[in-house]
């Protein structure tokens, strides 16, 4: 993955972009993550083209001195896009926090949007919330950091795998580096009263829901209500998964998201249409163009 930083309107990011042969997918990370710990997704991913970057306050971005909200992140979003030269329409993938964002960015640009991924997230305000101690635990940034209790924090909080090898979160570099108070704040303030039930009809783009049955942040029900809501979706359970099923159950998470991203439709969301508007074959056998493009500056990750 290569990685700088990049200035939007202002705001310095932290972007990493791993290239790829398809069409690209922009991915966002959850509450307080940084880019780091989507490298053993991203990896599982194989070839396809994956951009992530770190939210503000999270990860090496600055936090901002003012908190925004989703359809100001949003906006960031699809401008650093723009820096970044994908004029296509992307696929978009979130997970938790950042899932709800991954929702304002399809409903704010579906122009921009190609095909939907939502893992172990909600419609927001009018969610079934966690239990109280776990929301007490998640709404903490010390949960990040390396002297809090982890054979106690993990089991409780994500749930999962996490019950029986919690040392998984260190080894995958989940606690460097840690987010600030103010970043982790801001975006707490980010989703304070957001609600997508009363737009999610409104998507066209396929989507897959993802959820595990042993996520104590992330209740079932939630996952079972995007489906319910979401017009082109599809639903696909992990037995036995926690909160962070994409990073410790990786490879079994890809496999599911390359299928849905391949899956051959035709509405002009598959390969084989990209690849058409690319003038390639249809089996991609050649690269795209974006693929050959070097971020200037870059350090590989």
């Amino acid at each position: 993955m290569q990685v700088e930083f990049i200035d939007v309107d202002g705001v310095k990011l932290r972007v990493g972009v791993r290239r790829g042969r398809g069409r690209p997918m922009l991915l966002f990370n959850g509450i307080g993550a940084n880019l780091d710990m989507t490298l053993p997704l991203v990896n599982a991913l194989d070839d396809v083209e994956v951009i992530v970057f770190d939210v503000p306050g999270a990860g090496d971005s600055p936090a901002l001195n003012v908190p925004h909200r989703f359809r100001w992140l949003a906006k960031l979003s699809a401008k650093l896009l723009d820096r970044l030269g994908y004029d296509m329409p992307l696929n978009i993938a979130g997970v938790s926090w950042g899932g709800a964002l991954a929702q304002q960015f399809a409903l704010d640009f579906p122009d921009r949007t190609n095909r939907l991924v939502l893992a172990a997230t909600s419609t927001g305000m009018l969610a079934l919330p966690a239990r109280s101690n776990v929301l007490k635990r998640l709404t903490n940034a010390r949960r990040f950091q390396k002297n809090e209790n982890l054979a106690q924090l993990a089991p409780t909080l994500y749930g999962g795998l996490m019950r029986r090898r919690p040392e998984l979160l260190e080894r995958n570099g989940h606690f460097s580096p840690d987010p600030s108070t103010r970043g982790y704040f801001n975006q707490l303030i980010a989703g304070l009263g957001w609600t997508s039930v009363h737009r999610l009809h409104r998507l066209r783009c396929p989507t897959l829901i993802m959820g595990g049955d042993d996520d104590p942040v992330m209740p079932l029900v939630n996952i079972r209500l995007l489906y319910w809501l979401i017009p082109k979706s599809y639903l696909h359970i992990v037995r036995g998964g926690g909160h962070l099923f994409l990073l410790v159950r990786a490879n079994e998470s890809a496999a599911v998201i390359k299928r849905f991203i391949n899956e051959r439709r035709y509405d002009g969301t598959d390969g084989q249409d990209y690849y058409s508007a690319q003038n390639l074959p249809p089996d991609g056998t050649l690269k795209p163009l974006s693929a050959t493009r070097a971020l200037p500056g870059a350090e590989p990750l």
